[in-house]
This record gives structure tokens, C-alpha cells and sequence, in this order.
């Protein structure tokens, strides 16, 4: 058998901090070449067009590959829930603490948005690789969606009293922007697996298809990402405790979700589940509720979780010998 190509080998092994690279750098090449100001300008708003389409694409992909049957509440997703719960009232409680620090008061914020957040819409593709249960786990992302949207709007007009947003209208607001990408995708892809086989047989047979598509996406989240921190208004000192406590707070819902997982059976799924955040719905609260600079902690934990996940994914290619 022909050996794969070495920098063919790197891109798959490495899939993910990859598109983090090249998102980042495209960004800062646009940056700091003013000549590319122009094109920079006409790429904008076609980006802002093509994200959301790589997001739904990626969930209708998995979506497709879903068995149904199996979505349905488990044990562990109750375990999931009430640690992420305890998690978010230790966090306002230490933010309450900090009421006259401003900028200790942000750097809370900045962790809570990432703890807040619902699962990653995207998490069922990591899990798949895994070995882990796509359709427990995209049960859970639906779950999941619908607990933030009840947290979110209880929890940060508490901690910001300048909000004026009523608890029901922001409940329907994230509701919204979160069934727009979730639920839709699984409907389509419940439809497609009942009335397009062929469809449905060729998407199946392109196992690696959503998780290329989570990649696109990436790449743009991480560029995104570089231009939240560069334009940033707040001290470099804040900027940096708050990327250095988002790395510790990923690896502490990481390893509660783990710790959950093993008592219940479910390792990869409840590891998945507690600390893959949807980022993109956490730095869109971070503006609506809370200070703007509060988002790059959700911009800094996109970094984060996905270079973790390309260490489990080589951790388990090895283990498996792929």
C-alpha cells in the first residue's frame, strides 16, 4: 500500500489547530497590509454570510447520521446540567464579591459567559470521532440550548442592573438564534433520512464531511476571534489573565465532565458536553448583558477547547493505531 502524502497526513491529524492558524494569520495579514484594506472591506460581509451557512451545514451533516430513537433525556445529561448549574453559582457568587473591582468584575464575566453557554452545536462531530454517542450527544445539545436560554436572561441582569431586557423577550431572542442553526439542520436531517436514501447513503458515506465543515467554520471563528482581541479597548494585563482563566476553567468542566462520565459510563459524551461551548451564542450575551470586553473570554475559550480536542483526537488515533 502507497504511503499518504506526510503534509497530507499533518492536515488530517491536525485538522483543527490548523484552521486556528490559518484563520489567525489570514486575519493579520489583511491587518497589516493596507493594501489589502479594499479587499478586506468586500470579504467582510460575505464571511458574515458564510459562517452561519458552515455551521448549519455541519449540524445537518451530523443531523443525517443521527438515530433518532436513541434522542431522548439520559441519566447523564442530568449530571451534566446540575454541574454546569453549580458551576455558574459559584461563578456569580465570586462575582458578586468583586462588585468594586472593575476589572476583576470583567475578568469574571469573561469566565462565566464560557460557563453559561450552552454545548457546542458542533460537539456531536468531535464526540462521533471520538467513539463517543452522536445521538445522546445531540439530544444533549438540544437540552442543553434550551437550559441556557432559561439561565442566561435569570442570571446577567442580576450582575449588570443597566439591563432593561425582560426575562421572557431574551428568553425567545436565544431561543431563536439557537434553533435557527439546531433545530432546523435536525429536522432537515430527520427528513432527509426518511425520504432521501440516496441522499442520505452518500452523505453517510462521507464520514469525515461535518468534521471539515467544523474545521471552515473554525478557521473563521478564530479570526474572528484575533479581531475581538486586537481592537480591544482593555488593558493587555486583562486581556491576558482572562485568556490564562479561560484555559483553567476549560480544563476544570473538562475534567468534571470526565469525572461525571466515568461514575455514569458516559467518559467521552459528559467530557464533551460540559466544556464544549457554543461560543458564538456566549460572545453575543457577553455584548447584550455584560461588558464588550467579557467576550474575548468566549473568543480566548474557542482556542482552547478545540486545541484539547485535537489532543484527544491524537490520543485516540493512537490508542487505536489509526
Amino acid at each position: 500500500m502507497a504511503r499518504s502524502n506526510p503534509f497530507v497526513r499533518f492536515l488530517k491529524d491536525w485538522t483543527l489547530p490548523v484552521a486556528i492558524a490559518v484563520g489567525s494569520i489570514f486575519y493579520l495579514i489583511f491587518l497589516w497590509v493596507p493594501a489589502l484594506d479594499e479587499i478586506g472591506n468586500e470579504l467582510g460581509p460575505i464571511i458574515d454570510f458564510i459562517f452561519p451557512l458552515s455551521v448549519f451545514g455541519t449540524l445537518f451533516v451530523t443531523f443525517c447520521k443521527v438515530d433518532f430513537h436513541q434522542m431522548r433525556p439520559h441519566r447523564w445529561h442530568i449530571g451534566v446540567l446540575v454541574a454546569q448549574l453549580l458551576l455558574v453559582a459559584v461563578n456569580v457568587a465570586v462575582i458578586f464579591c468583586m462588585q468594586g473591582d472593575g476589572s476583576q468584575k470583567i475578568l469574571w464575566e469573561a469566565v462565566l459567559t464560557c460557563i453559561i453557554a450552552p454545548s457546542a452545536s458542533a460537539a456531536p462531530v468531535v464526540t462521533g470521532k471520538l467513539g463517543g454517542n452522536i445521538s445522546t450527544m445531540s439530544a444533549f445539545t438540544v437540552i442543553s440550548a434550551f437550559a441556557s436560554a432559561l439561565m442566561i436572561p435569570f442570571v446577567f441582569p442580576l450582575l449588570e442592573q443597566t439591563v432593561h431586557v425582560s426575562f421572557w423577550s431574551a428568553f425567545l431572542i436565544i431561543l431563536q438564534k439557537v434553533a435557527t442553526v439546531l433545530v432546523l439542520p435536525l429536522v432537515l436531517g430527520w427528513l432527509v433520512q426518511h425520504t432521501l436514501p440516496r441522499l442520505h447513503d452518500r452523505i453517510v458515506g462521507m464520514p469525515n464531511l461535518s468534521f471539515y465543515c467544523w474545521a471552515f467554520s473554525l478557521a473563521i471563528t478564530s479570526g474572528i476571534t484575533v479581531k475581538n482581541i486586537v481592537h480591544s479597548e482593555a488593558a493587555p494585563s486583562l486581556l491576558l489573565f482572562i485568556a490564562l482563566l479561560t484555559l483553567v476553567i476549560c480544563f476544570i468542566q473538562f475534567g468534571i465532565g470526565r469525572a461525571i462520565g466515568h461514575r455514569l459510563g458516559e467518559h467521552i459524551n459528559c467530557g464533551q458536553a460540559l466544556f464544549q461551548k457554543n461560543t458564538a451564542l456566549a460572545i453575543w450575551v457577553a455584548y447584550m448583558y455584560l461588558h464588550p470586553v467579557a467576550s474575548v473570554g468566549a473568543g480566548c475559550y474557542v482556542l482552547w477547547q478545540n486545541i484539547i480536542n485535537s489532543l484527544e483526537l491524537w490520543a485516540f488515533r493512537k490508542k487505536n493505531g489509526s
